[in-house]
């Protein structure tokens, strides 16, 4: 079941399954020790006698985000009950500790008692054994705790004179997990708890509070969890809420979190608002699986127990350093700095990354083996390694924080990078055997092969930084030659592409492995070959006839006759489940390929293919069911936000790129605005003042028609291509245009002052306005007053 709305700081995460009961809660580490992992927290309502937890029939359910931010925001109605719930969760940003708000209205037409119910089902340091429930008076709460691990629960409700009142009026405590015991939950379904004061050993409890409503009137409490390592650290935490109380932290960290993702402020050029917003969500999203010390986990779903051995929950290098790299290209640096720093502790001192971490840096399970056949195998996947130095190469590019990467180099850049020059095969100048991406197969990967040559010529660029020439020189020729080895082996004439892998056989040599990879982007991604190169367009031809799901759901799927997750037999039409970072592989192409503002726009529909095809509440899984585009495998995952954003702010590069002054050679778009309101500084605009405004009025149309001398004039802005450039602003004389939100729109008050010049038309870079004039001969319905009138058209009927 997905997790459709994670909520953290960073040391504590929280995430819910689709029935809106707590299945996650993670802490200190994000993704390790899960202390509600064994099941569902469950979340009750009873009424006029009868009881119905959120996982019930019966209800309406509707999860979901408050716009920009890290806060929930979820609609709950039930007419067995006649109840409507509105609830909004979040955790502290600085401190942890969870918060939820409910507002419940009573749909009855009689005056009524209405009590909820929270059922904390935890399991301390992830196991349900040896742990504590009890009711602690002196905090009128209840307590779980087991060793350094302390969870309090609690209600907040206003009192008498409009003053907050803490404590809670049910409570049980319970066996649970343990001989059949079910749990405290079920002492709830008569509306009342048992008061039992403590349990101990695999234990749960059970919270409730009442609530006397007239008939279509509501009330609101706060539910709460304080999280902290010792006694002392509850108390402190929970003498902290009650101090600010819930609803300031709960509005202060709404407003944090808009803050955060609108830092680094973007026009988004012609791009959809759905695929804008995402942008933004997949952000957030991704904040909320890293935790603060600097581990990037990939998932952070423990429902996959129910079909794997294991979870997502750890660092793969790979990932965190292609989530890293979108981040750093979005404008969080000190996000990323510490999972390069964490990197530098983990590399071995031969100069290699393992298959994956825990949160806390420890090596994680894995299933490569360090002896095959009798002989010693090296269990790596090396593009990890690789990775590392190429992302890392584009922060410093990025920031020039060469203080911060002076110790890096020597530790973390020149060990990695000499281990990459040695770990290849002398015969073939190609690296050595390790493990795919997929993890699933041992050869000589094109992918790998592609991101050591991207990791290479990295560790090149730093030692040309740092001065060092020789090694530069040394980094340079095994790039060459990893790239020259590509060329040599990895290609097929015979099939006209890149081959996916070579195989090692018993008889010493290799055999090729020519099954269709989406990973076989990498051959330009990593800039082992351009992504216009003849051999590169072929590869990328293929995949995308063989891999696209030929269903109503569509997509990219890995590797033709993937079985991982498999839901149809249809090998023909569906050669996998669609990924969402495979489908976005193909836009990444698009965008490197184009020369054109045409050519680029073929990545909008794919964009607009992974908005349409994520959860409501903006969330991306692993891959999808190519019939019914429900969420399988993790959700979210880490890296499929990681891609989306990353191959955005590509595009948006690419657009700046593409839209330049034929006279002056500089970008009339910028992407990265540094502030929502900002004066253009294009050379020949430098006199004019162009500010923008963050608010569409009335005022501002798309569409706009005058009457000038008896002839109809129609005045309009194409506002999904326009770029937000502000050249029509700064030709126009009479200020007809206004800027708002990265658009140019027709300021219908100043509509009639228009001279016709056609400066806006003929200056436009994109062509997005345009001017038609009617005369009363060409229409029987002309118009013939002399007051300006407008009128707002779709912007995708314009187009």
């Amino acid at each position: 079941m997905p997790r459709d709305i994670p909520v953290g700081n960073g040391n504590l995460l929280i995430a819910f399954d689709a029935d809106y009961q707590i299945r996650d809660l993670y802490f200190p580490f994000v993704g390790q020790e899960n202390h509600a992992g064994w099941g569902p927290c469950r979340f009750g309502v009873w009424a006029d006698g009868q009881l119905a937890w959120t996982s019930d029939d019966g209800w309406e359910k509707r999860l979901g985000y408050l716009k920009e931010t890290l806060a929930t925001d979820v609609a709950l109605a039930h007419d067995g009950l006649a109840v409507d719930l509105e609830c909004n969760d979040a955790v502290d940003f600085n401190r942890n500790v969870y918060l939820r708000k409910v507002r419940v209205t009573n749909r009855a037409d009689h005056d009524r008692e209405i009590r909820l119910f929270f059922q904390q089902d935890l399991s301390m340091y992830g196991a349900k054994v040896g742990d504590t429930a009890y009711y602690d008076p002196r905090l009128d709460a209840v307590v779980h705790y087991r060793g350094a691990r302390y969870v309090l629960a609690g209600f907040c409700r206003t009192g008498a004179g409009g003053a907050d009142r803490h404590g809670v009026e049910m409570f049980a405590t319970g066996a649970c997990g343990f001989r059949g015991a079910e749990g405290t939950w079920r002492d709830a379904e008569d509306g009342r708890l048992s008061a039992n004061p403590i349990s101990q050993g695999a234990v749960d409890s059970t919270i409730g509070i009442a609530m006397t409503l007239e008939a279509g009137a509501a009330g609101t409490f706060y539910y709460y969890l304080v999280v902290a390592e010792s006694y002392e650290g509850i108390r402190e935490l929970y003498n902290v809420l009650k101090d600010r109380t819930p609803a300031r932290m709960l509005e202060r960290t709404i407003e944090y979190w808009r803050a955060w993702v609108n830092g680094p402020a973007y026009n988004f050029g012609n791009l959809p608002q759905t695929v804008q917003d995402l942008f933004k969500r997949s952000l957030l999203i991704i904040r909320t699986q890293i935790d603060n010390r600097g581990a990037v986990i990939a998932a952070n779903d423990s429902d996959v127990l129910q079909f794997s051995r294991d979870t997502y929950s750890y660092m793969w290098p790979r990932d965190g350093a292609l989530v890293s790299h979108a981040l750093d290209l979005a404008g969080f640096p000190d996000i990323t700095r510490r999972f390069y720093a964490q990197c530098r502790t983990l590399l071995t001192e031969e100069g290699y990354l393992l298959h994956k971490y825990n949160p806390d840096g420890t090596p994680a399970s894995s299933w490569h083996p360090w002896m095959v056949d009798g002989k010693t195998r090296l269990p790596i996947q090396e593009d990890q390694t690789a990775l590392v130095l190429w992302a890392l190469w584009r922060h410093f590019w990025l920031y020039k924080n060469v203080e911060y990467m002076r110790p890096l180099y020597y530790s973390l850049i020149l060990v990695a990078a000499d281990f990459m020059v040695e770990f290849r095969d002398p015969a073939t100048g190609l690296p050595k055997p390790s493990y795919d991406l997929w993890e699933e197969r041992y050869g000589v990967h094109t992918y790998t092969c592609a991101t050591v040559y991207g990791g290479l010529v990295a560790a090149r660029n730093f030692a040309r930084v740092f001065g060092d020439a020789d090694l530069a020189e040394k980094y340079d020729r095994a790039a060459e030659e990893v790239r020259a080895a590509m060329a040599k082996h990895l290609w097929s004439d015979e099939h006209g592409r890149f081959v996916r892998r070579l195989v090692p056989t018993e008889r010493g040599d290799m055999e090729a492995d020519v099954t269709i990879d989406a990973s076989l982007f990498a051959v330009f991604k990593f800039h082992a070959f351009e992504a216009n190169d003849p051999r590169v367009v072929a590869t990328m031809d293929a995949v995308a006839r063989a891999l696209w799901v030929n269903t109503p759901v569509g997509g990219i799927a890995r590797y033709e006759n993937d079985t991982y997750y498999r839901t149809t037999t249809d090998r023909r039409g569906v050669p996998g489940n669609p990924w969402f970072v495979c489908t976005i592989w193909l836009a990444d192409y698009f965008i490197a390929r184009g020369s054109t503002i045409e050519e680029l726009k073929e990545a909008v529909p794919i964009f607009e293919w992974v908005a349409g095809h994520a959860l409501p509440s903006g969330v991306l899984a692993e891959q999808v069911d190519p019939y019914t585009n429900m969420p399988l495998s993790v959700s979210p995952l880490t890296w499929s936000h990681g891609t989306f954003a990353l191959t955005l702010i590509k595009y948006l590069q690419k657009l700046e790129d593409l839209h330049r002054c034929p006279t002056c050679g500089r970008s009339i778009f910028r992407f990265d605005r540094g502030g929502r309101h900002q004066i253009r500084s294009h050379s020949w605009q430098q006199a004019h003042e162009v500010f923008e405004t963050d608010e569409q009025t009335p005022d501002l149309v798309s569409v706009g028609t005058f009457n000038d001398s008896g002839r109809r004039v129609t005045l309009s802005v194409n506002t999904r291509d326009c770029l937000g450039c502000g050249v029509c602003l700064a030709r126009c004389q009479p200020k007809v245009f206004e800027m708002c939100n990265d658009k140019s729109y027709i300021n219908v008050r100043r509509l009639a002052t228009c001279v016709l010049c056609r400066e806006c038309v003929s200056y436009c870079p994109i062509g997005a306005i345009h001017v038609e004039i009617e005369t009363a001969a060409d229409t029987a319905e002309a118009h013939t007053d002399d007051t300006a009138e407008a009128h707002v058209e779709d912007a995708d009927r314009q187009a």
